[in-house]
Formats: structure tokens, C-alpha cells, sequence
């Protein structure tokens, strides 16, 4: 009798940029799905963005603010990973800061041994993706794994929305 293989598409471990936005909501959902459902592994990333230095007034303290982000990224995912335990989803995390978005995630991809990657779009048109351009259009460009890319239905104005019958609440 043949040797039975794992088929090779069938991920193990999906990583989810997440920014802690209705439309990354949506995709920590759609993860968690697949995740269950492939009993893969999720990993869970948060990458803050750093200013530079010549655009940060002098009244602000940069590391305190840094540290502060840190704090409410590392709150918002240790909620995470709760409800992902509830569903019996293996789940790791971390944060980083980075001014390469994209590339702060390609190199989790690699770092992390990621089989498939699911990233939302922010529904945001007009000037500003145009000038300062997509993270998940870069990464869709630049992942070599399978990618699941989830649109927004509408653009993200950063308030929380009233989730879904069937969702859990994150964050």
C-alpha cells in the first residue's frame, strides 16, 4: 500500500498581518477558519510603523510613544490569542517596528517557515495609495506562498464595527 503525503498545498502555519482594524478583523476571522479547519498553527503580526526621526516633533518622546504602541499591540494580541485558544487554534505572535512594512512581513514569512499568508485591504482609494502605495499590494506582489487577500466592503475609518453573528470578539 502507497505511503499516504500530506498534500502540499495544505498549510501548516498562515501568518495574518494584523493592525488591529475592522478589515484586519475580518481577516483574523477568515484566518482562524483556516486555521481550524487545516489544523495549522496562525501567526499573528503586528508591525509599527517607525517615523523618522526629521518628522517627529521634539515634544514628543519618541521611545515612550514606541513603548506605548508596543503595550496596546501586545494587549490587543494576548486578546487574540485568547479567542483563538477557545477554538482550539494554535496561535504565536509578535511585534515589531519597522519603516518597511512589507518588508517586515516577507521576512516574517521567511523567518517563520509561512505556508500561506491572509491580509486585508483598508478599502482606501483615491491619492494616498496611489502616493504612498499598498501594503497588501506589495505583498501580493513580492509572497512566494499562498496568499488569500480579503477586500474591505468599505474603507476603514477606525471605528470598531458591531461584529458579526458568527465572530468573536478580538479586540
Amino acid at each position: 500500500m502507497p505511503e499516504a503525503h500530506a498534500f502540499p498545498s495544505i498549510p501548516t502555519k498562515i501568518l495574518l498581518p494584523i493592525d488591529f482594524s475592522p478589515s484586519s478583523q475580518a481577516a483574523l476571522e477568515m484566518a482562524a477558519d483556516l486555521a481550524q479547519h487545516f489544523h495549522a498553527e496562525l501567526y499573528l503580526l503586528n508591525v509599527i510603523p517607525m517615523f523618522p526621526t526629521t518628522t517627529i516633533p521634539d515634544m514628543i518622546p519618541e521611545a515612550e510613544f514606541m513603548q506605548e504602541s508596543r503595550t496596546r499591540a501586545e494587549a490587543h494580541l494576548a486578546k487574540c490569542h485568547a479567542a483563538l485558544a477557545s477554538r482550539g487554534v494554535k496561535s504565536t505572535s509578535s511585534v515589531e517596528v519597522g519603516n518597511d512594512v512589507p518588508g517586515n512581513i516577507m521576512e516574517a514569512v521567511d523567518r517563520e517557515h509561512i505556508d500561506m499568508v491572509v491580509i486585508s485591504t483598508h478599502g482606501i482609494s483615491g491619492w494616498h495609495p496611489l502616493v504612498f502605495g499598498s501594503i497588501a499590494e506589495k505583498v501580493v506582489k513580492l509572497v512566494q506562498c499562498p496568499l488569500l487577500l480579503l477586500r474591505s466592503a468599505q474603507p476603514d475609518t477606525g471605528v470598531k464595527m458591531k461584529p458579526s453573528r458568527r465572530s468573536m470578539e478580538w479586540w
